[in-house]
């Protein structure tokens, strides 16, 4: 039986927040630094010492030795060097805990070891991660002691961004700016700010680590590389919402408590559509802190999971012919006393300032569908989006019928009168209630679904940070809020004009809304009918990022300069190119030092089977043995052919100079390569003796756990 926790006092028990803030700050000093994170002014240096002395003794309070600036380079993942408080020892020989303003606003990790794109060469190492006070410190306990956490930036010495955060923080001030003009032209006088939230769903896959430690296409590429299907995979649906195995469940309670204290708002957890798969859910939060508590519950997953003998596996397609990991993005506009312009209200229809504001994203959607979809590119995703598991490749909104409807309305008469309602869902049975139905349904098949108070895009990867999908959706959006106020602020009748920018909105960009089932192969060509991009690969989508069209976009409201998405998209192309080649190197290791050498042990001893039988017994039938070594003798060839193919197209792959050359190498003649090598392993899985096969199965990761 695992401890109870009592919830409301382990929440934010490790995080340096606005409580422990008001507690151990002079009043002035809070008062400046709540402003600087409320209403975005600029941080005053002169409280740093201020609060890095009080965040110093409350860390040691709670057993700190060391701190460090967490911060998030384009790796993927998040990055740290821990100092320790200890300074110059005093005279008396004892040691002296310090740490100064200088300290917590400045770091200086080595720029020129992370991926920059050519921002930085080698020689060029200075780089700077700067404190964001918006997101609070925090407190992490392991088996390395606590650490006080501080969140930062990362840029260059030069000034460009080297992370995630830099661009998604520039991106907020530029859709706040643009939001509250809208909301101004509506007459609101009120609102100082306006925040994008975002709610980032996360799904993940949990094994057992033994288990795991067997596999080394598991460790070295995050997802199986080889691998038959079991007897039974997802086709019962028995998984999804299904009873959660104690196992897990001791794993998700500790989960749970290890993120409440670091003050992320774990919510819904359960089992999803594979086996060993699984979701958590968090409340929403604004989009910096979710993006930085999502890394930490990445990282928690992983950690916790390791006590527990297990391993969480957060690759979008650990194993292939079962569902995917995906992370959908709920992302929604906030003002500061608490109006979400997402809200259609009880009568959408009516609500002028709803439609404008729904009109502006379908336009953002429709005109910057490839930056979009660039944002969930990652290596992984390219095997999960449009196999009937994700959204298709394909941008479309998904909007339901009572919004359609009034669209409709608009587009057709110029007037909407009405809006649909959900009415009753009648259970027929006496005893249960009669339910509120909402008024539309929901669509998981689409890649960017209204779901009643905000945007859920859903092509996110599991591994990947939201921190880009935020960034693109934020500035695309204040893009045509901006080009819809600059025509408003002109109006001199506001009433008939925002009623006709509404309706040449709706009608400009309808194109792009499609409530339909998004797998099917009747949508593919709907959609190039109407000219949508349908973006397959990665590697497709990486141009995105360097048209002019995205670069006047990002320079215009300072979120990225030209340099900074070039750079961005050599680290992707780089990225690509090692992650197959890594894969592909760990199948040529496993089937040279494994697969091969374990099928010529099992047609080795099929082969004396068969002699002895006919020495013992010349009339016997030995076809079954000897359909059986022909088959696996046939199917070790081609198995060789594909490995000596793979070996000699990785090596040609590995000479090419040009980036983005390569990565599209890698993906037209590597990943078909290393398909044609996987295709005779998997048959030869189904034949080969299980004891002498070298590393456990689908059915021994996915149902023993």
């Amino acid at each position: 039986m695992s401890e109870l926790v009592n919830v409301a006092e382990v929440f934010g028990k490790n995080v340096f927040n606005e409580t422990v803030m008001r507690e151990r700050l002079p009043k002035s000093v809070f008062k400046k630094l709540k402003k600087t994170v409320e209403d975005g002014a600029e941080l005053d240096p002169s409280i740093a010492d201020v609060v890095a002395h009080a965040m110093k003794d409350w860390a040691i309070e709670r057993g700190a030795t060391h701190y460090t600036h967490w911060f998030q380079p384009l790796t993927g993942v998040t990055a740290e060097k821990h100092d320790s408080f200890i300074s110059a020892p005093s005279p008396d020989g004892k040691v002296i805990m310090e740490f100064s303003g200088k300290e917590l606003i400045k770091g200086e990790p080595d720029a020129s070891s992370f991926p920059s794109g050519g921002l930085r060469a080698t020689f060029e190492a200075r780089g700077y991660t700067a404190w964001d006070c918006t997101s609070p410190a925090f407190l992490r306990e392991d088996a390395i002691g606590v650490t006080l956490c501080i969140p930062t930036a990362f840029c260059s010495y030069t000034g460009e961004a080297l992370d995630q955060k830099t661009p998604l923080l520039r991106s907020m001030q530029a859709i706040d700016g643009q939001a509250l003009r809208i909301l101004r032209l509506f007459g609101n006088t009120t609102s100082k700010r306006v925040v994008p939230s975002v709610g980032p769903e996360q799904e993940y896959f949990i094994v057992d680590r033994e288990k795991y430690l067997q596999r080394k296409d598991l460790i070295y590429a995050g997802r199986t590389l080889f691998g038959a299907m079991p007897p039974k995979g997802q086709e019962l649906e028995d998984h999804y919402f299904g009873a959660i195995r104690e196992r897990i469940g001791s794993y998700m309670n500790e989960v749970n408590r290890e993120l409440w204290k670091l003050g992320v708002t774990s919510k819904t957890q359960h089992n999803e559509v594979a086996p060993a798969q699984h979701e958590l859910a968090p409340i929403y939060d604004q989009a910096n802190l979710a993006v930085d508590h999502n890394q930490m519950v990445m990282e928690t997953l992983k950690k916790v999971a390791g006590r527990h003998g297990l391993t969480c596996l957060l690759h979008e397609k650990p194993f292939a012919g079962v569902n995917g990991s995906g992370k959908h993005n709920n992302w929604s506009l906030t003002s500061d006393d608490g109006i979400n312009l997402l809200n259609p209200g009880e009568t959408p229809h009516e609500n002028i300032q709803f439609l404008l504001v729904l009109g502006c994203i379908l336009k953002a959607v429709d005109r910057h569908a490839d930056l979009l979809r660039e944002s969930a590119a990652d290596v992984g995703n390219d095997h999960r989006l449009g196999a009937n598991e994700a959204p298709p490749a394909i941008i479309s909104v998904f909007l339901g019928e009572q919004l359609e409807d009034v669209i409709d309305q608009l587009c057709s008469t110029g007037e909407a009168t009405h809006s649909k309602k959900g009415g009753k869902l009648m259970t027929g049975v006496a005893t249960l209630p009669d339910l509120d139905k909402d008024a539309t349904d929901r669509n998981r098949t689409s890649p960017f679904a209204f779901t009643g108070n905000k945007f859920e895009f859903r092509m996110v990867g599991s591994s990947d940070s939201v921190a880009s999908p935020n960034v693109v959706l934020n500035t695309i959006v204040a893009e045509t809020f901006k080009e819809a106020a600059d025509i408003l602020d002109q109006a001199e009748d506001f009433d008939t004009a925002v009623h006709d920018l509404i309706k040449q909105l709706l009608a400009d960009h309808r194109r792009v809304i499609f409530n339909g089932n998004g797998y099917s192969d009747a949508w593919v060509e709907e959609a190039e009918r109407r000219g949508l991009p349908n973006i397959k690969s990665m590697v497709d989508a990486i141009p995105a990022l360097t048209t002019d069209k995205a670069v006047k976009l990002f320079e215009t409201f300072n979120v990225f300069t030209r340099a900074e998405l070039e750079s961005r998209a050599e680290v992707e192309y780089e990225a690509y190119s090692k992650a197959i080649n890594i894969e592909a190197r760990t199948m040529i290791d496993m089937a040279s030092k494994q697969i091969i050498p374990a099928v010529i042990k099992y047609t080795t001893e099929l082969a004396n089977s068969l002699n002895s039988v006919k020495s013992a017994c010349p009339e016997a039938d030995a076809s079954v043995q000897t359909e059986l070594l022909i088959e696996t003798s046939a199917l070790l060839s081609d198995m060789k052919v594909a490995l000596a193919a793979l070996i000699d197209v990785n090596e040609k792959c590995g000479t090419v100079e040009n980036t983005e050359e390569q990565a599209r190498a890698y993906r037209e003649l590597v990943v078909p390569a290393m398909e044609a090598l996987r295709a005779p392993a998997d048959k030869l899985e189904m034949i080969v003796d299980k004891d002498l096969w070298p590393f456990p199965s689908y059915g021994d990761l996915i149902f023993e756990v």
